[in-house]
């Protein structure tokens, strides 16, 4: 298990407790509170939200692993989603006998990577790299011409799944937006993580692609927070956390910010 400490500013509520940590685990994330204060937990498989003064590794309710902590986990209201590799998941969903396969989405020889999978990264491919340097370091990968239709479909698709939750949702591209839940809890009955949790689960099970959510306060920190915990992830930011956890970051890390 891999651990991120993001130590807390002063004033902090929960000052005295020790540091905060995102701790990744193989299927899912926790965002956990060290220290004797009571946190709010979500269960991200059964949606269940309850406070515990004792840190607990498994849901008491349905025993998943796949728990997230926050202290403001209640309350927070803004979220980053981000569809996980998003093309070539929706070329794995329709070919599941790629599922463990280094695939890349592109053109021939002298042509570019649009996108690729998760296995095709740990290999160094990446999006925009020259195709005779990704078939270089990862021989072996299918490459697939896209289909942008096909993907503009599923994004659809995934879109009016977040409009079920709430009107305000902001499309960055064809795989990613951000939604506005204030207010939400009245009309769902449930709080936003716990609507962002299930959020997550149906659009795996319906459509077939995972998503990485970041929650905060503002659509800044939520867009940082969904890449903290890829792919599969639930991150949560603060603002009362930001400025700790970003004093020590490279500036690459802002949304926007990166080599030119």
């Amino acid at each position: 298990m891999d651990s991120v400490h993001l130590f807390r500013s002063r004033g902090h509520p929960l000052a005295c407790a020790g540091p905060w940590r995102v701790q990744r685990r193989a299927r899912g994330s926790v965002v956990v509170a060290s220290g004797r204060d009571a946190v709010n937990t979500l269960c991200r498989d059964c949606g269940a939200l309850g406070t515990a003064e004792h840190r607990s590794e498994r849901c008491a309710g349905c025993g998943s692993p796949r728990l997230v902590r926050h202290a403001e986990l209640g309350s927070l209201a803004v979220a980053h989603v981000d569809c996980d590799a998003f093309y070539a998941a929706v070329e794995k969903r329709d070919r599941p006998e790629l599922a463990d396969r280094p695939v890349i989405i592109g053109g021939g020889a002298r042509g570019v990577v649009l996108a690729c999978c998760y296995v095709a990264r740990l290999y160094g491919v990446r999006s925009a790299m020259p195709m005779f340097k990704a078939l270089a370091a990862c021989p072996d990968a299918v490459v697939i011409r896209p289909d942008m239709a096909k993907y503009s479909a599923v994004g659809r698709e995934v879109r009016a799944e977040m409009r079920q939750l709430t009107p305000l949702v902001e499309p960055v591209s064809i795989d990613e937006a951000f939604l506005h839940l204030g207010g939400t809890k009245a009309l769902h009955g449930s709080c936003p993580a716990q609507l962002l949790a299930g959020l997550a689960k149906r659009v795996e099970t319906a459509h077939g692609v995972t998503v990485s959510i970041g929650l905060s306060d503002n659509k800044f920190l939520a867009k940082i927070a969904s890449d903290l915990d890829k792919p599969r992830g639930f991150a949560v930011l603060s603002r009362r956390e930001a400025p700790a956890f970003l004093a020590g970051k490279p500036v690459s890390l802002l949304w926007g910010v990166g080599a030119a």
